[in-house]
């Protein structure tokens, strides 16, 4: 799985509420600003400017624009760190503000079945696109998993 998947089977609707969470004073914080707004072919990055990009975004991570795809990837990650963290907690993975340690292996942190379980619980308290996102993200980044996690439908669940 590359991650352009991890975006494409969110679908293009909840690609733009992801993108609408994107905060640009912590692109800033972060220091991730300026690198961000030249991956996504911006000249000018604003909330205005990034909503209307969407579906150029969208179209690009279509053709598997995988630097994009990390670019926007770690905008998504820093922009919601408050969710990070709380997942991470409630898994039990080691971590720092939300960032883990280089030579950590976190495989063992993952148990089977630890994907709908972690959508049950945040489900709601965040956007479920993002959390599905990030799922996808860990399972992508993580565990190096071949396709990507889908939570149950609402009558399977």
């Amino acid at each position: 799985m590359e991650l352009s998947d991890v975006y494409l089977g969110l679908g293009e609707e909840a690609f733009g509420q992801i993108v609408r969470g994107i905060s640009i004073g912590k692109l800033k914080t972060y220091q991730v600003y300026e690198g961000f707004k030249v991956r996504a072919h911006l000249h000018k990055l604003n909330t205005e400017l990034l909503r209307k990009a969407v579906p150029r975004l969208w179209a690009r991570l279509s053709e598997r624009d995988e630097e994009l795809a990390k670019d926007l990837a770690q905008a998504v990650l820093v922009s919601h760190l408050d969710m990070i963290t709380a997942v991470l907690d409630f898994l039990g993975v080691p971590h720092e503000n939300g960032f883990f340690a280089k030579d950590m292996d976190a495989k063992l942190y993952f148990p089977e079945g630890w994907e709908d379980r972690t959508f049950q619980k945040f489900r709601g308290i965040y956007l479920d696109a993002l959390v599905i996102f990030y799922i996808n993200h860990l399972r992508w980044e993580l565990l190096h998993a071949t396709e990507t996690y889908r939570p149950p439908s609402p009558s399977t669940a």
